[in-house]
């Protein structure tokens, strides 16, 4: 940075100057409240402490950019900023660095039919209405005083004019996403998804940009009329995958195979050997089905049911009756298990 004052072209240009020029300068008196800060000439400015980042760091001599933020004060001192110099300066460098494709961000000042402007550093920014937003948006104006990311279109150094396109973000943004979304995902694989519209027979969700689809009948082990409830929309659960299609890129969930079954955990909690009560739900040739009052159903085997070589199983047992039996046998992996009837002496066999 040159450190050498013309001091009558200072105080020439100083005459005319504009709010939002930035000048060199040197701190010459530092105060409780703040510094004076010389920018040519007679030409005395005043920097509040709050406008700084590191106040205390800061001594008499010290030279730096300010931008002039408004006209003299009560004390007859140019009010000016560092801060917003600082913000300018970084902005220009960020500026010249982009070229076309290149990310930047930016913060909407003026909205209109035609679409967004904005400033970064020194060069004008605008954003085509078409190219505003993947969505409709009914008022840009709306928008005035966010900030958004966008990807330069077009870009002219000489007359420092940006073109850019937030769309166009957003849809390289979810091209990636969805690339590295397919790439990992796998049946079984846990993930974490957003309820985007909940359906009367399943749910739609969003996992990283990226539509699945969970049905009512993978929701829960219960029985429920509506996916509202287990889900609610807009808030965020773990499902496991359990289809995939990658060519038509569709993605089943289920949210009950993360749970554990409650008849798998009723079949896992018997215990061989100890009696329950039941009843007799269906009469077959060789047995009966009986169904605990945990839920769980079983082998009621004649041989198991009766000493006698000859009589049949009907003739021990009849529908709907209850009946204490033993456990005998329990196959976790399959689900099945087999009982005794309660009393009947095997001995005697």
């Amino acid at each position: 940075m040159n450190n050498e004052f013309n001091l009558n072209a200072i105080d020439q240009t100083f005459a005319s100057y504009k709010k939002g020029q930035l000048f060199d300068g040197v701190v010459v008196i530092k105060r409780a409240d703040g510094v004076i800060f010389n920018i040519g000439g007679k030409n005395d400015a005043f920097i509040d402490k709050e406008d700084f980042d590191n106040f205390e760091e800061i001594k008499i001599g010290d030279r730096f950019k300010v931008m002039l933020t408004g006209s003299k004060n009560e004390e007859g001192l140019i009010e000016v900023s560092k801060s917003r110099a600082d913000n300018l300066v970084i902005a220009n460098q960020c500026a010249e660095k982009l070229k076309l494709g290149s990310k930047f961000s930016f913060v909407v000042t003026e909205a209109s039919n035609a679409g967004l402007n904005s400033k970064l550093g020194d060069y004008s920014v605008f954003i085509p209405a078409g190219e505003v937003s993947d969505k409709f948006v009914k008022d840009f104006k709306t928008l005035i005083g966010k900030q958004y990311e966008a990807t330069v279109t077009e870009i002219d150094k000489e007359s420092k004019n940006i073109v850019g396109s937030v769309k166009l973000l957003i849809e390289q943004i979810k091209e990636t996403n969805e690339n590295l979304f397919w790439s990992s995902i796998f049946i079984n694989k846990i993930v974490t998804g957003r309820v985007k519209k909940i359906m009367p027979y399943g749910a739609f969700v969003d996992i990283d940009g990226v539509d699945a689809f969970v049905h009512i009948s993978n929701l829960a082990y219960k029985r429920i009329e509506n996916p509202s409830e287990v889900l609610t929309e807009g808030e965020t659960y773990q499902f496991k995958v359990i289809e995939l299609d990658r060519e038509s890129k569709k993605v089943a969930l289920s949210k009950k195979a993360l749970e554990v079954d409650p008849k798998i955990q009723a079949i896992k909690d018997l215990k061989i050997g100890e009696v329950y009560e039941g009843i007799v739900v269906k009469i077959l040739a060789f047995g009966a089905i009986i169904r605990l009052d945990s839920g769980v159903s079983g082998l009621l085997h004649i041989s198991n049911a009766t000493t006698s070589n000859t009589q049949q199983i009907y003739e021990v047992v009849k529908l709907d009756q209850r009946v204490k039996v033993e456990v005998l046998s329990v196959d976790e992996e399959s689900g099945k298990v087999s009982f005794k009837l309660d009393g009947l002496n095997k001995q005697e066999m």
